[in-house]
């Protein structure tokens, strides 16, 4: 679970890094302000989110639980939908894409309920 979890973390990590030099020199000329701040928002949840796998992989090590895979489970799904629907909103112009948006978000508020209870009963 260690493993797996840091793999992803560092896998979603550079492509985070990567998403973020693309919006900075490619799409800064090319995007409406509001939609910079778009890109920047799927960049930055998608970093901290790639830390929490760190901390995830952290408490699977320390505390072995169900619900520590469920943490990363959670908050590799709300990356992809949280962070993945702003990047398709701003990159294809598909407004409705924004209706989406917040499950990714339930994802990830749920993957941090569940590292918390994980360390809770650790």
């Amino acid at each position: 679970m260690t493993r797996l979890l840091l793999t992803l973390a560092g896998l979603l990590g550079g492509l985070g890094v990567a998403a973020g030099a693309f919006g900075a020199h490619a799409l800064r000329l090319r995007l409406a302000p509001r939609d910079l701040e778009i890109f920047e928002t799927a960049v930055r949840y998608q970093m901290y989110h790639a830390l929490a796998l760190v901390a995830a992989a952290w408490v699977a090590d320390r505390w072995p639980s169900p619900l520590v895979g469920a943490a990363g489970g959670l908050f590799v799904a709300g990356i992809v939908v949280f962070s993945g629907s702003l990047y398709l909103l701003v990159l294809t112009d598909t407004r409705w894409l924004g209706a989406v948006t917040p499950l990714g978000g339930v994802a990830l508020i749920a993957g941090w309920c569940c590292l918390a209870l994980a360390a809770l009963r650790g």
